[in-house]
């Protein structure tokens, strides 16, 4: 706008002079037959004043005035409404994927736990067992599936451990009431069924906080200790040459010390990590 301003000032410009010009000829013309002496100073006639007046007016006519008012186009652009988020765009996740509905399959078995005291003999004893191996080793499968696929879900991280805890603490529960577990090892139930909630709180307070209380080693060490505890005291009877209720006893009191010492551990680094500046 500012270049076309500065060429239509300058076409006006030589338009007035040329006419200047022209009228200064002609007057001087004149005036040399009028001046008996000659002097020759150029002067412009009011013929030729008006003609540059009017030059210099039709060219201020071209030149558009700019407008301080909006547009329609700009107004019509500021009224149009967001286009709407999509969940692709929100970036939905989806819950029925393979890894969330292994994780759902172990959880179902939770109340199969429960069917137990009714099938307390050595066939059922050891279908129960089995069904709990298998639930068991389903908990590294769908994690592995997850992390490979890159199908980690915020659903799946609260599913998952919460499938786990339920189904050891079922398992641990029903086999104190058939007196799978004596009264003298009640302590031992309670100790890894009371650690499971309090690790699972401690676990929602931090994410709460924007903080995450990663599994440790000897967490993990503690779990698989833990699943051969309850699978061998849910065999019971003799399997394999060995006293499966003898074997489940011994490995529940190793469970139970690395549960002791496994949740120490989780609450020391969180308390630790609450006095630590953040960068």
């Amino acid at each position: 706008m500012a270049t076309f301003l500065d060429s239509a000032s300058a076409g006006s410009a030589e338009t007035a002079e040329t006419v200047a010009s022209a009228g200064s000829d002609a007057s001087s013309h004149g005036s040399g037959r009028n001046d008996p002496k000659g002097s020759g100073a150029p002067t412009l006639s009011r013929h030729a004043m008006r003609a540059a007046a009017d030059a210099a007016d039709e060219t201020a006519e071209l030149i558009p005035a700019p407008s301080l008012e909006p547009s329609p186009q700009a107004d019509e652009i500021a009224q149009t409404p967001p286009p709407p988020v999509t969940e692709s765009a929100a970036g939905a996740e989806t819950f029925w994927n393979l890894p969330n509905t292994i994780t759902a399959m172990r959880a179902a078995v939770v109340p199969v736990m429960l069917l137990h005291p009714f099938f307390p003999s050595e066939t059922g004893s050891a279908v129960m067992a089995w069904i709990f191996i298998v639930a068991a080793v389903s908990d590294l499968v769908d994690g592995w599936l997850a992390r490979r696929g890159q199908q980690v879900t915020h659903i799946g991280k609260l599913l998952d451990p919460l499938a786990d805890k339920l189904l050891v603490s079922t398992a641990l529960i029903v086999m104190l009431a058939m007196g799978r577990i004596p009264l003298w090892a009640t302590w031992m139930v309670v100790t890894i069924v009371g650690r499971e909630l309090a690790v699972t709180g401690l676990r929602g307070i931090a994410s709460a906080g924007g903080q995450v209380v990663a599994a440790s080693r000897l967490g993990k060490v503690k779990t698989v200790t833990q699943n051969i505890a309850v699978g061998a005291l849910l065999f019971h009877f003799t399997t394999i040459g060995l006293n499966a209720q003898t074997v489940g006893l011994v490995f529940l009191f190793i469970a139970t010390t690395l549960t002791i010492a496994s949740g120490y551990r989780y609450f020391r680094d969180y308390f630790r990590s609450l006095g630590r500046p953040t960068a």
